[in-house]
């Protein structure tokens, strides 16, 4: 909750989604659709560091239509979190083992009449008690793009984008399950996608590409094979590096129409020529702010944003260490980056470097 507080406060398109919420099981035959798994995420999003609390919160509805007409899929998604029901290990009241079956919310009110059209409309909703014990007690998170979770096309990208965000920096940032565990963790009707064939080409490949050009890590996958049965499967996120973090932020902000051409690399690429520049130095002349900029010199003084991303993702290497691979790795692109494009692939890096030598 302190993350999610320090997100918020910060602003941006970051924000952290508890871990037990992420990781929590849909019961048999149930999961949620994607435009509803998208309004979780915004609610979580909005009620940030609060989201514990016995409160309810607001959102205007103009920040989930996200371009829609009328309200009335504002409705059906409210009234799907409202059915839907969720299930956790938990224990009875004598002690022994038992499965915990809730709802996420509790109530929820929503604007019948926009008196100024329906961009002014909000909607009202209070967490359950279950779901703020979760949500309060969760000991990782996973810290989510706004744009990307608008951005997917795929419920069950969506679902394994939160699995790879909360799994990216643990020591073992992998998951591996039978297929049983595989359909729980996504939301995987048992009725549907029977033959692993369809399961890779319709759930897994396409999550795949998604993911690959939207979020700030890559995913593959191993079969895990019994005779010529799929037994298990195994899951690897791995953070991108520095120009992979660059297009990633140029393609979240590009329009989505073209978004599924441009994965599958059916348009036409229109290169830009770039005069080569001898600007470097200037970088750290110029700045005040250490963020803008990518300094010449240190980054200990006078960058303290940068700096403080380095301490955080960098694994324990000395920053400074990173900052020079990074300009040796960046070269002349890097005099082109500034503000938020540089914070992503700056971000991207760091983790990149503690990915390919470990902590020192």
């Amino acid at each position: 909750m302190k993350v999610a507080a320090a997100l918020k406060a910060k602003g941006g398109e970051e924000f952290a989604k508890p871990g037990s919420i992420v990781e929590v099981k849909f019961i048999k035959g149930q999961s949620l659709s994607l435009t509803a798994s998208r309004l979780l995420a915004l609610m979580i999003l909005t009620a940030g560091g609060d989201a514990w609390e016995d409160r309810p919160h607001r959102m205007r509805k103009a920040d989930i239509r996200r371009g829609h007409k009328g309200n009335e899929r504002i409705s059906e998604m409210l009234e799907e979190l409202h059915r839907t029901l969720f299930a956790v290990d938990d224990k009875s009241w004598r002690g022994k083992k038992a499965t915990l079956r809730f709802s996420l919310i509790s109530s929820s009110r929503e604007e019948a009449e926009d008196e100024e059209g329906a961009d002014a409309g909000w909607i009202e909703w209070e967490f359950t008690p279950e779901a703020r014990k979760l949500i309060q007690e969760s000991e990782t998170y996973a810290v989510l793009n706004r744009q990307a979770v608008l951005g997917f096309r795929s419920a069950y990208a969506l679902k394994l984008y939160e699995i790879g965000a909360l799994r990216l920096h643990r020591r073992q940032s992998g998951w591996r399950g039978d297929m049983t565990a595989l359909r729980a963790l996504l939301g995987i009707s048992p009725e549907v996608y029977k033959d692993f064939a369809q399961l890779r080409r319709k759930v897994l490949e396409k999550a795949k590409a998604e993911i690959d050009q939207l979020a700030h890590f890559r995913v593959e996958w191993r079969e895990i094979r019994q005779g010529r049965t799929v037994a298990e499967v195994e899951f690897r996120f791995e953070p991108k590096d520095a120009p992979e973090q660059l297009a990633t932020v140029e393609e979240l902000d590009r329009h989505s129409a073209g978004r599924r051409p441009r994965r599958e690399g059916t348009t036409e690429a229109i290169v830009v020529p770039v005069e080569p520049s001898a600007q470097l130095q200037r970088r750290s002349e110029t700045t005040t702010s250490g963020e803008d900029l990518f300094p010449a010199g240190t980054i200990r003084f006078g960058a303290e944003r940068l700096a403080e991303i380095a301490r955080t993702v960098g694994g324990g290497w000395d920053i400074d260490v990173i900052a020079d691979a990074y300009r040796g790795h960046m070269g002349e692109r890097l005099t082109r980056l500034s503000g938020a494009k540089l914070i992503a692939s700056w971000t991207g890096f760091c983790e990149s470097f503690l990915a390919r030598r470990g902590r020192p």
